[in-house]
């Protein structure tokens, strides 16, 4: 299978860089996989679980929104937090999580739409996340 480049940045790091077989994006218009010579492409990335996959080995990394751009130097993806699996505190995240729910009441018109909808997204997250521990 041919490879690409491949780069994961966040504000506090690079989270991955490499060659690559393909990446499953979690994005904004739904999700999507990039192989070697797909075609260029900028679009949104949604709170949910980037799978990066290399040499026959996947990593999953959890990733709070961003930016992905394909060219014909590789994939780049900025994510505002990108956070391997593997290093997730799922107690607190499930404590993030009920911390939305507790601040709902307090937001109203399109702030509560918003609210619901990065929840639906953190639940999504951890909904994989206790999915892939049963694996």
């Amino acid at each position: 299978m041919a490879t690409f480049r491949f780069d994961l940045v966040s504000p506090e790091k690079l989270a991955f860089s490499g060659e690559v077989d393909q990446v499953d994006i979690p994005g904004m218009e739904g999700d999507f996989g990039v192989l070697a010579g797909h075609a260029p492409v900028v679009a949104a990335v949604r709170p949910g679980i980037l799978t990066i996959t290399a040499a026959g080995a996947q990593q999953k990394v959890i990733v709070l929104g961003g930016l992905a751009e394909m060219s014909e130097k590789g994939l780049t993806v900025l994510a505002d937090v990108a956070t391997s699996t593997a290093d997730i505190d799922r107690a607190r995240f499930a404590e993030v999580i009920a911390e939305m729910e507790a601040k709902l009441a307090e937001k109203a018109g399109s702030e509560l739409d918003n609210a619901i909808e990065r929840l639906d997204h953190f639940k999504s997250i951890q909904h994989e996340l206790s999915a892939t521990a049963m694996h």
